[in-house]
Protein backbone atom coordinates (compact mmCIF):
# COMPACT_ATOMS: atom_id res chain seq x y z
CA UNK A 1 0.00 0.00 0.00
CA UNK A 2 1.18 3.68 -0.61
CA UNK A 3 0.34 6.47 2.05
CA UNK A 4 -1.08 9.23 0.47
CA UNK A 5 0.43 11.63 2.22
CA UNK A 6 4.51 10.82 2.75
CA UNK A 7 4.31 8.90 -0.55
CA UNK A 8 6.29 5.70 1.01
CA UNK A 9 4.87 2.15 0.44
CA UNK A 10 4.59 -0.12 3.32
CA UNK A 11 3.35 -3.72 3.76
CA UNK A 12 2.06 -4.69 7.30
CA UNK A 13 4.05 -7.65 8.39
CA UNK A 14 2.13 -8.92 11.94
CA UNK A 15 -0.65 -7.78 13.60
CA UNK A 16 -1.34 -8.93 17.30
CA UNK A 17 -3.57 -8.94 19.92
CA UNK A 18 -1.55 -8.27 23.28
CA UNK A 19 -2.51 -7.92 26.75
CA UNK A 20 -1.41 -6.40 29.89
CA UNK A 21 -2.82 -7.70 33.19
CA UNK A 22 -3.92 -5.16 35.69
CA UNK A 23 -5.96 -5.17 39.70
CA UNK A 24 -8.94 -5.19 36.59
CA UNK A 25 -8.38 -7.40 34.91
CA UNK A 26 -6.47 -7.92 31.24
CA UNK A 27 -5.85 -4.76 28.96
CA UNK A 28 -6.03 -5.46 25.71
CA UNK A 29 -4.28 -3.94 22.56
CA UNK A 30 -3.35 -4.41 18.80
CA UNK A 31 0.34 -4.62 17.55
CA UNK A 32 1.26 -3.88 14.60
CA UNK A 33 4.61 -4.32 12.80
CA UNK A 34 4.94 -2.03 9.45
CA UNK A 35 7.92 -2.31 6.75
CA UNK A 36 7.88 1.16 4.85
CA UNK A 37 10.05 2.44 2.06
CA UNK A 38 10.42 5.14 -0.49
CA UNK A 39 12.11 2.58 -3.19
CA UNK A 40 14.80 4.85 -3.73
CA UNK A 41 17.07 4.00 -1.00
CA UNK A 42 15.32 4.38 2.47
CA UNK A 43 13.82 1.68 4.21
CA UNK A 44 11.83 1.58 8.19
CA UNK A 45 10.55 -0.97 10.42
CA UNK A 46 8.20 0.23 13.24
CA UNK A 47 6.85 -1.87 15.66
CA UNK A 48 3.48 -0.12 17.97
CA UNK A 49 0.35 -0.62 19.93
CA UNK A 50 -2.84 1.22 19.67
CA UNK A 51 -6.41 0.26 20.42
CA UNK A 52 -8.04 -0.57 16.78
CA UNK A 53 -6.09 -1.65 13.65
CA UNK A 54 -6.02 1.16 11.93
CA UNK A 55 -4.54 3.39 14.90
CA UNK A 56 -1.99 0.85 15.68
CA UNK A 57 -1.06 0.65 11.53
CA UNK A 58 -0.85 4.27 11.44
CA UNK A 59 1.50 4.47 14.64
CA UNK A 60 3.85 2.00 12.92
CA UNK A 61 4.04 3.25 9.67
CA UNK A 62 4.98 6.59 11.59
CA UNK A 63 7.99 5.08 13.39
CA UNK A 64 8.93 3.03 10.52
CA UNK A 65 9.66 6.68 8.76
CA UNK A 66 11.12 8.35 11.53
CA UNK A 67 13.43 5.48 11.76
CA UNK A 68 14.36 4.69 8.03
CA UNK A 69 17.94 4.46 7.46
CA UNK A 70 19.82 4.81 3.86
CA UNK A 71 21.08 2.17 1.82
CA UNK A 72 23.30 2.55 -0.62
CA UNK A 73 22.90 1.16 -4.40
CA UNK A 74 25.37 0.55 -6.82
CA UNK A 75 23.68 -0.97 -10.01
CA UNK A 76 20.23 -1.87 -8.69
CA UNK A 77 22.26 -4.31 -5.93
CA UNK A 78 24.36 -4.00 -3.00
CA UNK A 79 27.63 -3.09 -2.85
CA UNK A 80 29.01 -6.02 -0.92
CA UNK A 81 28.16 -9.37 0.90
CA UNK A 82 26.56 -8.64 4.71
CA UNK A 83 25.74 -10.09 7.48
CA UNK A 84 23.16 -9.31 10.48
CA UNK A 85 22.57 -10.60 13.38
CA UNK A 86 19.35 -9.71 16.19
CA UNK A 87 18.33 -12.16 18.81
CA UNK A 88 18.36 -15.90 17.02
CA UNK A 89 17.82 -14.48 13.50
CA UNK A 90 20.76 -14.49 10.98
CA UNK A 91 20.74 -12.58 7.11
CA UNK A 92 22.81 -13.05 4.86
CA UNK A 93 22.51 -10.69 2.27
CA UNK A 94 24.67 -10.48 -1.03
CA UNK A 95 24.92 -9.07 -4.17
CA UNK A 96 23.61 -10.10 -7.97
CA UNK A 97 23.51 -9.68 -11.54
CA UNK A 98 21.35 -7.68 -13.44
CA UNK A 99 18.41 -9.15 -14.38
CA UNK A 100 18.28 -11.72 -11.62
CA UNK A 101 15.67 -10.36 -9.48
CA UNK A 102 15.36 -10.34 -5.36
CA UNK A 103 16.02 -14.40 -4.36
CA UNK A 104 14.80 -13.73 -0.33
CA UNK A 105 12.35 -15.57 1.70
CA UNK A 106 9.83 -13.61 3.78
CA UNK A 107 9.78 -10.52 5.30
CA UNK A 108 13.62 -10.31 4.13
CA UNK A 109 12.72 -9.94 0.59
CA UNK A 110 10.24 -7.18 1.72
CA UNK A 111 12.78 -5.04 3.50
CA UNK A 112 15.52 -5.57 -0.45
CA UNK A 113 12.11 -4.49 -2.23
CA UNK A 114 10.49 -1.43 -0.44
CA UNK A 115 14.52 0.01 -0.31
CA UNK A 116 14.85 -0.49 -3.69
CA UNK A 117 17.58 -3.16 -4.30
CA UNK A 118 15.98 -4.62 -7.31
CA UNK A 119 18.87 -7.93 -7.49
CA UNK A 120 19.95 -9.51 -4.78
CA UNK A 121 20.15 -13.03 -2.71
CA UNK A 122 19.18 -13.35 0.83
CA UNK A 123 19.53 -16.59 3.43
CA UNK A 124 18.16 -16.81 6.90
CA UNK A 125 20.43 -18.81 8.51
CA UNK A 126 19.04 -18.56 12.13
CA UNK A 127 16.91 -21.10 13.61
CA UNK A 128 14.20 -18.45 13.96
CA UNK A 129 10.86 -18.29 11.81
CA UNK A 130 9.67 -15.11 13.91
CA UNK A 131 9.10 -12.16 10.52
CA UNK A 132 9.92 -9.37 12.69
CA UNK A 133 13.49 -10.19 14.22
CA UNK A 134 14.11 -11.83 10.51
CA UNK A 135 13.09 -7.99 9.15
CA UNK A 136 15.24 -6.50 11.78
CA UNK A 137 18.12 -8.48 11.08
CA UNK A 138 18.22 -7.69 7.57
CA UNK A 139 17.89 -4.06 8.42
CA UNK A 140 21.29 -4.35 10.44
CA UNK A 141 22.81 -5.85 7.56
CA UNK A 142 21.73 -3.20 5.08
CA UNK A 143 22.58 -0.57 8.06
CA UNK A 144 26.62 -2.00 7.60
CA UNK A 145 26.32 -0.77 3.90
CA UNK A 146 25.30 2.65 5.24
CA UNK A 147 28.26 2.59 7.26
CA UNK A 148 30.52 1.61 4.36
CA UNK A 149 28.91 4.34 1.89
CA UNK A 150 29.95 6.93 4.81
CA UNK A 151 33.77 6.13 4.47
CA UNK A 152 34.09 5.83 0.53
CA UNK A 153 32.43 9.30 0.12
CA UNK A 154 34.89 10.59 3.39
CA UNK A 155 37.91 8.86 1.36
CA UNK A 156 36.65 10.07 -2.47
CA UNK A 157 36.78 13.81 -1.08
CA UNK A 158 40.19 13.72 0.54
Amino acid sequence: MIDKKTNWEYRVIEIKRVAKVTKGGKRFKIRAVVIAGNKNGKVGIGVEKGDDVSQAVNKALNSAIKTSISVPIVNDTIPYEVFGKVSAAQVLIKPSKIGRGIRAGGSVKLVLELSGIKNAGAKIIGVTKNSLTNALAALKALNKLNKYSANVNQSDSI
